[in-house]
């Protein structure tokens, strides 16, 4: 009875490890098209990061260009312009950033095309070198820097690299 009791024993551990592996594939399995839909979609992938040719821009000229859905600005600015924003006092700023904060080259400026008080898409104009929020009258200077109006914060600048001298990779 023993050699019976020995052969059960082993039977039943076979059929209990059996059962507990197939039970583990199968909830692999059932989880992995939950777990592949929190990936990010092919199209979020290809929105993650921009490039930019700014070879046709002349001094002065800005254009606007799309990252993960939102505007972006791209100014290639004067050197008065530039020495103007060199000028500022920042500490009669609301949010306070020097020019040499908000770029990487002097020449250009990148910065997110949202206003910070409402989410408006700025255009050129207003007071200082920059853009002019239409919606509430937020004014930015050629360094996205908030000059006067409800907005809050300066345009967010994104992280963006040179990658030559006419080429520009943002995100």
């Amino acid at each position: 009875m023993a050699k019976q009791d020995s052969k059960t024993s082993n039977r039943r551990e076979f059929l209990t490890d059996l059962t507990v592996t197939f039970g583990a594939a199968g909830a692999a399995c059932a989880a992995y098209p939950f777990i592949k839909s929190m990936s990010p979609a092919a199209n979020v992938k290809a929105q993650a990061t921009t490039t930019v040719d700014i070879s046709d821009l002349e001094e002065g000229m800005s254009k606007t260009v799309v990252w993960r859905g939102k505007p972006v600005f791209i100014k290639y600015r004067t050197p008065a312009e530039i020495t103007d924003m060199k000028a500022v006092d920042v500490s009669e700023l609301r949010d306070p950033q020097t020019d040499e904060e908000r770029v990487k080259n002097e020449k250009y400026l990148v910065a997110v095309a949202v206003c910070t008080h409402l989410g408006c898409v700025p255009m050129g104009g207003g007071n200082y070198e920059g853009w002019l929020c239409p919606c509430h009258g937020s004014q930015f200077d050629a360094s996205g820097r908030i000059r006067r109006g409800p907005a809050p914060t300066n345009l967010e600048v994104p992280p963006y690299k040179f990658l030559d001298d006419s080429t520009i990779k943002i995100g």
